[in-house]
């Protein structure tokens, strides 16, 4: 259990290093063996103009989750080579959560899928994409900023 919570305690560390993921809210709710949870809790600045919660929310959530996925499969050097989305349903609910595992860990690759599900009020999930993305391991740590 003390191993989980430092993962879980380094993942966070990670996320609040992007200005980009601060910006939005963005939450790391689970970190380790290959997977990843991610969360947003959904307010007026991140929905498109019928209210629904905007596709490039939900890209982003996708793109972090399954980089996160990687990383807790393979270590921190990672980096998105590309990933898809397909959007199922209008994303309507309270909070996001993008949930990422690993499917395939290669030395160099890896490949992950996400579950993008909308959570309402009394915590009812409901899945409104899916994502799925191709992941490098780089050969070294980008440098500090």
């Amino acid at each position: 259990m003390e191993a989980d919570a430092q993962q879980l305690a380094f993942g966070r560390k990670v996320l609040e290093a992007q200005p980009f993921s601060v910006l939005l809210g963005a939450r790391l709710t689970s970190f380790g063996d290959g997977a990843a949870v991610l969360e947003l809790d959904v307010r007026d600045e991140l929905r498109q103009q019928n209210g629904f919660v905007h596709g490039g929310v939900l890209s982003y959530a996708a793109d972090n989750a399954l980089t996160f996925a990687a990383g807790a499969a393979v270590g921190p050097a990672v980096l998105t080579v590309g990933f898809t989305i397909d959007y199922l349903r209008p994303a309507r609910g309270e909070v996001l959560r993008a949930r990422a595992q690993v499917v395939r860990p290669g030395r160099s690759r890896v490949v992950c899928r996400c579950d993008l599900l909308m959570v309402d009020a009394e915590g009812e999930e409901t899945l409104c994409a899916v994502a799925q993305g191709a992941i490098a391991v780089a050969a070294e740590r980008p440098p500090d900023r």
